[in-house]
């Protein structure tokens, strides 16, 4: 199995007319827009194979009320996360915690869920299909009542597998938000909030592992 270089691969955002770039300014439109529409006194924000974190940092750090949201970002990468965590010190984004661990693994969300958006952006175009499959069935245990999910993946030379995403997302109880699959692009932004009743924790397992 070919391993990616993440570092290398961020470099992408540096660009910004790169799909990658492009991809960042949906997702923190989508992160706008559901900031927008909440009115919370505290929001919690989970973030899973986070990076530098700049999707979610970027759009706290322009924001007057960054102070309500209470983010845990999760990334085993020790130089993305020390990026993450440098960039948030900067912006005196004080409740933002960045915490090196395994996305894959429901433990690693103890203390941080159920959250009010769960961010799997960059997650779902690097598991199999089944882990897929597992994960969208495991989003109710990292969610509060009425929460969003975000998600991003990408369209591959096999083929576009979001609309089976979205199915399968309403099969778990969730309603679309919004959809966003610009033509001249590769990448696909999707936005979910949980319709039924969340679901605990429950005990540590693996849904996902990175194929790449």
């Amino acid at each position: 199995m070919a391993v990616t270089d993440w570092r290398a691969w961020h470099r992408d955002y540096d660009d910004p007319g790169s799909d990658l770039s492009r991809r960042r300014r949906s997702v923190q439109a989508s992160i706008e827009a559901w900031l927008d529409s909440r009115d919370d006194e505290t929001l919690t924000v989970a973030s899973a194979c986070s990076g530098d974190g700049r999707d979610l940092l970027g759009v706290l750090a322009r924001r007057p009320d960054a102070g309500r949201v209470r983010a845990r970002l999760l990334e085993l990468d020790d130089v993305l996360a020390g990026e993450a965590e440098r960039y948030a010190a900067a912006c005196g984004l004080d409740r933002v915690d960045v915490r090196r661990a395994d996305a894959g693994r429901t433990a690693s969300y103890a203390g941080t869920v159920p959250a009010d958006l769960v961010m799997m952006c960059g997650v779902f175009g690097n598991v199999t299909d089944d882990d897929l499959r597992r994960t969208v069935a495991t989003l109710p245990r990292l969610c509060s009542p009425g929460a969003t999910v975000l998600w991003t993946r990408g369209r591959f030379r096999e083929g576009d597998l979001t609309s089976t995403i979205r199915g399968w997302f309403a099969e778990e109880g969730f309603d679309e938000v919004s959809f966003d699959a610009p033509d001249d692009t590769s990448y696909r932004v999707g936005a979910q909030r949980l319709a039924r009743d969340p679901e605990p924790l429950g005990p540590d397992e693996t849904f996902f592992t990175f194929t790449r």
